[in-house]
């Protein structure tokens, strides 16, 4: 039985733990703060696998960033990660194999494997977060594209409202249907709308109201929350209509955050009265917070 030493990568946080060749743990899950140096996090990465190297076959990595198609290391540079990211070779961090791979991609695999799309052989999961990732699963395999880059539906055109993306170009899904796009939505409707005024965030400056503000608001039946809420939903819907026109999956997995605020039965319906192909099956994520250190573990388990 192959052992794999798992380690998902967050701008915060990294999560490791050992796991087999079935997607089983079998040790605890740690967390150490994610080093805000290179050179730190290098230290550290070696310092976790030194730490457990005997008793593993190889590590695995899920991380943000476009992963190169050898699965080596990160090319895209990513925002919330130390300077020069996208430089380090992760093979020279063991003298066992290294495999690196997208975060989003891994999440995908594991919910085909272990997950919510079990026995789906076109499947895409989508994880709403503070921005937006997606992984596809086209005829069992993993989607990778000619550079390793496929699968950024973040980086989809859905609106011309002129919003700036994170990525410095307008108009992006993850602009709009992620969670820093709820909160944009927020504070763009407290600004140009008079709902604002009857709310109980009224006191708020525009620019303070939070995610976490809007999904309590719904609680409380907050119009104005509700309003913004609404006008996200219908963002999300978009992008996911223009997936399943694309893709034709048999299912579309909900994943991160933001997925375990969402009416599912409810965004089916949406997507399926617009839709040109068959009909889609919208799910909420079952592979659990630890998604990208399962998926990355058992496709690394394939390669190796």
């Amino acid at each position: 039985m192959k052992k794999v030493l798992a380690i998902d990568v967050g701008g915060t946080k990294l999560i490791y733990a050992i796991i087999n060749e079935k997607g089983e743990f079998l040790s605890e899950v740690k967390k150490t703060a994610t080093p805000k140096n290179i050179e730190e996090l290098k230290n550290t990465f070696k310092k976790i696998i030194s730490e457990n190297e005997k008793e593993i076959d190889f590590t695995a990595f899920a991380t943000a960033g476009a992963v190169n198609i050898e699965n080596t290391k990160v090319e895209s540079s990513t925002p919330n990660m130390p300077l020069g990211y996208n430089s380090l070779n992760f093979t020279e961090l063991s003298s066992k194999p290294v495999f690196v791979e997208n975060d989003a991609n891994a999440a995908a695999w594991a919910e085909y494997k272990t997950g919510a799309a079990i026995g789906e052989e076109n499947n895409i999961t989508i994880t709403l977060g503070t921005g937006i990732g997606g992984g596809f699963i086209v005829n069992g395999k993993l989607l990778r594209g000619k550079s390793g880059r496929a699968g950024e539906v973040g980086s989809m055109k859905i609106q011309g409202r002129g919003r700036i993306c994170t990525c410095k170009r307008k108009d992006c899904f993850e602009s709009y249907a992620s969670g820093s796009g709820l909160k944009k939505t927020a504070e763009e409707i407290a600004k140009n709308n008079s709902i604002f005024l009857t709310s109980i965030y009224k006191t708020k400056k525009p620019e303070e109201i939070t995610t976490y503000d809007i999904i309590a608001g719904l609680k409380e039946n907050d119009e104005y929350s509700e309003k913004v809420f609404n006008i996200w939903k219908q963002d999300l819907i978009i992008g996911l209509i223009n997936i399943t026109n694309i893709f034709d999956p048999e299912s579309i997995i909900l994943s991160g955050g933001m997925g375990e605020f969402i009416n599912t039965k409810e965004i089916e319906e949406a997507i399926n009265s617009e839709i040109v192909v068959s009909p889609v099956k919208i799910k909420p994520a079952k592979a659990g917070n630890y998604s990208g250190m399962i998926g990355a573990a058992l496709l690394a388990c394939e390669k190796f």
